[in-house]
């Protein structure tokens, strides 16, 4: 499963990068705006950071502005996916831009049906918010299981892209599932090292280090 890191903080891309954490990044003009610098300029920063696809959201909500605001931020990098709500004019901007060999992320996903349109609307990426789902006590993860279902049984290319995701058992059961993309925000990616019998485990084995004094350097 890959991972994109749902963040437009840099230094947070940057080292999970380094770790070889990252095969993408989504952004939308929230996260961005809460940097207060300019979308564009954040956004080709890390296109330039980054080699796999970097989701830049339009802002507007009819077909044709959309289209016009997916054009204009392909520009910015060969690696941009230009990410579009799933309403019907979001639709129509996704097979325009995908018959034009743009990469689209089709997000605001909340059902099978949803999915199923994007996929036949020549969709890169289907975002699936399986964290607000669980807000109002529908299982996310049963989305998940649904969608992979119908994209195996026909072949579809468009690859799941899990989101809204909030504790690192929704990363492991999105793995699970065949989710071929989990995006999150760099602190669960983080936790997901974290185990308290790890912790235990390496308390114990320093305290008998200390004890017997072994030193390497």
């Amino acid at each position: 499963m890959k991972f994109f890191v749902d963040t437009a903080e840099i230094d947070a891309i940057a080292e999970l990068n380094a770790l070889g954490m990252v095969d993408g990044v989504t952004t939308n003009p929230s996260l961005i705006a809460k940097s207060g610098r300019d979308i564009m300029e954040v956004t080709r920063e890390i296109c330039d950071m980054v080699s796999g696809p970097v989701s830049a959201e339009v802002v507007a909500l009819d077909a044709e502005t959309m289209i016009k605001e997916g054009r204009k931020l392909t520009e910015i990098a060969e690696n941009i996916a230009v990410k579009v709500p799933l309403t019907w004019d979001g639709l129509q901007a996704c097979k325009t831009l995908s018959d034009e060999g743009k990469m689209v992320n089709v997000t605001l996903c909340f059902s099978a049906n949803q999915a199923l349109l994007a996929a036949k609307a020549g969709a890169t990426f289907i975002s699936p918010f399986i964290g607000r789902l669980d807000d109002i006590n529908i299982d996310g993860l049963d989305l998940i299981a649904d969608i992979r279902e119908i994209y195996d049984n026909y072949g579809f290319e468009t690859e799941i892209l899990a989101a809204s995701i909030r504790t690192v058992n929704h990363m492991s059961e999105c793995a699970k599932i065949g989710a071929d993309v989990a995006t999150a925000p760099p602190a669960v990616i983080k936790s997901m090292a974290n185990h308290v019998l790890t912790d235990k485990g390496l308390a114990g084995f320093v305290k008998d280090i200390e004890k017997a004094g072994i030193t390497i350097l």
